[in-house]
């Protein structure tokens, strides 16, 4: 047990933890070494100096000190609580609420530590140990508004629906008076009691709960809202219909409130002469509004959709809207509509003329055409111009060719628009020409250089193109130039996750391992600050009465790594660990003109020379990055004026160097597998990863799920077929039991229960020959079974070039291929280069080959 402290001593502590909290912690050291001179194994003292070395950056020191204090004094809840801080603090999450209920047992009444411990249950999302810990805090601080909420949502969260919504009732029971309309977070619990009431499916009563709420409520959209979707649910279609007129009269564009009219009023989409008479009816309402005039497209059709479409368009184009395209597009999914487009479009173009003359400008009430502004020539020549370039370039409708001459077409007529320059740059894109892509998005860029969007546009093509100097330079006249790091930094700091992503993906096109799983490492750190993020709103959103945003927040952030940039930042690095895995000389960096050269045919000498000189390359490269950043340092300084911590590996080359990089994979794969199982690229890496890892269950399961969801995937046939062929090949048999459960699920998958692994394949090339991506999948599965195959099969990737739907990523594919078969690259380049001449892919191999 520690020794008791004199009276001088205990105000000395009250000013350590005052130090503490106000992070001058040089004082509270000093405050500290005063008491521990006179009392040297006091272990309170002791454990506030781990907590301010922790705050010092000295984790290590902090956790040892800790211990000493935890041995000085084993019953102190103080010790035990800065144990738990210190766990949190190290993301250890489980290990802190252990230290937290173990301070509580040794200190019941103690706010703090049950706060605490409430907000990493939460965290940690333990819903019923978080009712617990609320029903404590409320037990002892029942007057506080906060606390009854806080435990409505725990129960709420939790699926107590019922209990939630007794909590929140029980608390308005104890109200003497009712709260003013000024009093917003009484305003915002009610809207919240009513939400947990209509998620119990109780909508009649959530009906009358907010009929009696929304006199003192002051949020009068979302009232209305709430009360129209009631209603509509309860067939209450009168009614309905006439809350959803109200919200149509405050907001006329919003597409959910004529899909509930629509309901309302019983509209039958099939009926022309109904649909058309019911948006009319909004377009006389709200002549200047676009969703009335929009919407109906959806549903019209023939003559019909014609004429709604013809009006619709000319008068976007008249106004030069440059969204005209993005608003129709989704029709193009109707090949006849999409034809009745392209068909008006190219009569606008013919003579643009007549259809400015002829009901193409909105009719004012005289019946007279709008006059341009300022007397300007209206713009529907060039943006119809323009509208049949963004046609022609769409997926569903492309003529690149046609694309192109209307693009110039426009830029022609107005020279200094930069959303024609942008289009053109992305008609290059999908030429495949990336480099004149990067240079009409700069072109662009300079048109406007006070606009941050065409801005990213300009980094992100430069990416692209793997100008990766030059998209640093360009994202850098927007950014905080005098951060640690430079602009690099800058975009750090701001978690510019977009930037990352690309920066980290041209990286790995290059083979430059290091700094591509730097960036994606990067990524999978800011997606865990977003998540630590919510500790500060565990509080924050109690204390400021923001409770719906506050769950919706919560249900969000389960799903935080489902999204689409943590999946594309997942599939890359986990690509880039098994390259590493496969050419362990990779972490010096690409080699020069490849580890086996321009065609494969490097001897072993010639090889090493080849990684020689490419490893003194990279420390060249590395030593020059490294001035780069000293040079910086001085002008540096961090935005909360905290010490910031130097980062030794700005290259990535410790990541590079792992020594087991399928291990390091794990750290993507498993949340990627987790969170988005439905996505098959995942399923067919994991597949890759514990192929190499010879985890076969694991790579079965990933097999089954991949089946699962694509049973026709190309890669799934390869990785099958490997599968089946290792199992059957295994020196050691795997355990009875092991091999019964394997045989028992890949059987269902396989033509047989002992196939004949080549006549399958064989039979797989002739069933999908017209698919480029199968055909290349079965001869890797080909060359796997019987490398003999290796000249058949490099004719016949050479034969794909010549098939009429091969696309140019399909040839890309294929010549990563022909280098791995050690083929003629040459002929296969050349090959390709004439099939698309645009696309720098094979452009610039083909150029440097007849240099």
């Amino acid at each position: 047990m520690t020794q008791p402290l004199s009276s001088k001593e205990r105000n000395l502590f009250q000013q350590v933890v005052k130090h503490y909290e106000n992070k001058q912690y040089k004082k509270g050291l000093k405050a500290a070494e005063q008491i521990l001179r006179k009392v040297p194994n006091h272990g309170d003292t002791q454990a506030m100096k781990a907590l301010i070395f922790n705050g010092q950056g000295h984790p290590e020191d902090a956790f040892a000190l800790a211990k000493v204090a935890l041995k000085a004094d084993m019953k102190s809840h103080i010790c035990w609580h800065v144990y738990g801080l210190l766990y949190r603090s190290a993301k250890n999450f489980e290990e802190a609420i252990k230290a937290y209920k173990f301070a509580l047992k040794l200190e019941p009444d103690s706010r703090q530590i049950q706060r605490d411990l409430a907000y990493l249950q939460i965290q940690m999302r333990d819903y019923e140990g978080y009712i617990q810990s609320r029903r404590a805090i409320l037990s002892t601080q029942s007057g506080f508004r906060s606390n009854w909420t806080a435990l409505a949502i725990a129960q709420h969260l939790a699926g107590d629906l019922a209990d939630a919504e007794k909590t929140l009732s029980t608390y308005e029971e104890t109200l003497r008076s009712p709260p003013p309309k000024t009093d917003l977070e009484h305003a915002e619990t009610a809207l919240y009691k009513n939400t947990i009431i209509a998620e119990m499916g109780q909508i009649e009563k959530a009906l009358e709960h907010l009929n009696a709420i929304s006199k003192g409520n002051l949020d009068r959209g979302n009232i209305m809202e709430m009360k129209a979707k009631y209603l509509l649910k309860l067939e209450r279609k009168e009614e309905a219909e006439k809350a959803y007129r109200a919200l149509l009269d405050r907001n006329a564009e919003y597409r959910p409130y004529y899909e509930g009219l629509q309901a309302a009023v019983g509209l039958d989409m099939e009926d022309v002469e109904a649909v058309k008479s019911f948006f009319e009816e909004f377009v006389k309402k709200n002549p200047r509004g676009d969703a009335a005039r929009r919407i109906p497209l959806d549903h019209l059709k023939g003559e019909d959709f014609k004429s709604a479409v013809d009006q619709y368009l000319r008068r976007l184009l008249h106004k030069g809207v440059p969204s005209t395209f993005a608003n129709i597009k989704a029709l193009y999914k109707d090949p006849a509509k999409l034809q009745v487009i392209q068909d008006l479009a190219e009569g606008y173009a013919a003579d643009p003329n007549k259809y400015q003359l002829n009901g193409a400008a909105e009719k004012h009430s005289n019946g007279s055409p709008e006059e341009q502004p300022n007397g300007h020539i209206s713009p529907f020549e060039s943006f119809t111009l323009y509208f049949l370039a963004q046609h022609y370039n769409y997926s569903l409708s492309r003529d690149l060719t046609k694309a192109m001459d209307n693009v110039d077409r426009a830029i022609a007529l107005s020279p200094e628009s930069v959303d024609f320059h942008m289009t053109k740059a992305r008609i290059y894109k999908h030429h495949g020409d990336l480099g004149k892509a990067s240079e009409m998005m700069e072109k662009a860029r300079s048109l406007d250089e006070r606009d941050r969007y065409i801005n990213t546009r300009a980094a992100k093509y430069q990416l692209r193109n793997d100008e990766n100097a030059k998209a640093i330079d360009t994202m850098s006249k927007f950014t905080r130039n005098e951060a640690v790091g430079g602009p690099l930094g800058d975009l750090l700091d701001m978690q510019c996750v977009w930037f990352l992503t690309e920066d980290g993906e041209s990286y790995l096109r290059q083979e430059k391992l290091g700094l591509a799983l730097k960036r994606f490492t990067s990524i999978l750190n800011i997606f865990e600050t977003w998540h630590e993020d919510q500790f500060d709103f565990h509080r924050f959103s109690l204390q400021k009465a923001q409770i719906r945003a506050y769950v919706e927040l919560i249900r969000w952030e389960n799903h935080l790594k489902e999204h689409p940039y943590f999946t594309r930042a997942a599939l890359s690095a986990i690509k880039a660990y098994i390259l590493l895995h496969d050419k362990p000389e990779l972490v010096h960096g690409p080699t020069v003109n490849g580890a086996n050269g321009a065609n494969g045919k490097l001897d072993a000498n010639e090889r090493k020379k080849a990684l020689k000189k490419a490893r003194k390359a990279q420390e060249k490269q590395d030593q020059i990055e490294a001035e780069k950043i000293d040079a910086k340092k001085t002008a540096g300084t961090a935005t909360s004026g905290e010490v910031v911590k130097e980062d030794k590996d700005l290259q990535g080359v410790l990541l590079a160097q792992t020594s087991e990089p399928l291990s390091d994979a794990m750290k993507f794969l498993s949340p990627l597998l987790e969170y988005s199982p439905k996505d098959i690229r995942a399923q067919n890496l994991g597949f890759e990863v514990f192929f190499r890892r010879k985890k076969y269950l694991l790579a079965l399961s990933c097999v089954l799920k991949a089946h699962a969801l694509s049973p026709s995937d190309p890669r799934l046939h390869y990785n099958l077929i490997r599968l089946q062929h290792i199992l059957s090949t295994l020196s050691t048999p795997l355990p009875p039991k092991l091999g019964e459960v394997v045989k028992a699920e890949l059987t269902p998958l396989l033509p047989s229960s002992n196939p004949d692994l080549k006549k399958w394949n064989e039979e797989f090339i002739a069933k999908h020959k017209d698919s480029p991506w199968h055909v290349e999948a079965a001869l890797q599965t080909r060359q796997y079974l019987d490398s003999s195959t290796q000249e058949q099969n490099k004719k016949e990737l050479l034969a794909l070039l010549e098939k009429k739907n091969c696309t140019i990523d399909a040839a890309k594919e294929g010549l990563e291929l022909t280098q791995e078969w050690k083929g003629n690259v040459k002929e296969y380049v050349s090959i390709a280069h004439q099939r698309w001449p645009e696309s720098s892919a094979f452009k610039e191999k083909a150029q440097s080959r007849g240099k």
